[in-house]
């Protein structure tokens, strides 16, 4: 587990010129936001983002993995050691990333 934070760390200090970039612990690994929306997780010892046509171009080397048994595919980030790519890449997919799912309120 403490390889996964290490890796948390690392991965936000890649991308600390974007800003609302934040990750939040979920079930052993890491969930990442960039101004509210999902892009990507650390799942097992590894860091994926969604598939998007962006992200696909900027790791065209990258084959799609689920990140667990039953989720929907997503890309092995090949391109974490070099900050100016990974940051544009980010950037970039913000608008192909869905929006946050409205929460629901209770009925009284």
């Amino acid at each position: 587990m403490s390889g996964n934070k290490e890796l948390a760390a690392y991965i936000l200090d890649q991308l600390a010129e974007l800003e609302n970039v934040r990750c939040i612990p979920m079930m052993g690994g890491y969930i990442f936001y960039y101004n509210g929306r999902i892009f990507g997780g650390i799942y097992g010892n590894g860091f994926l983002v969604k598939i998007t046509e962006t992200s696909k171009k900027f790791m065209s080397d990258s084959e799609p993995e689920p990140p667990y048994e039953g989720a929907k595919p997503m890309l092995p980030v090949t391109i974490l050691e070099d900050r100016e790519q990974l940051t544009q890449m980010i950037r970039q997919m913000y608008c192909e990333l869905p929006e946050p799912k409205k929460k629901r309120t209770r009925g009284a």
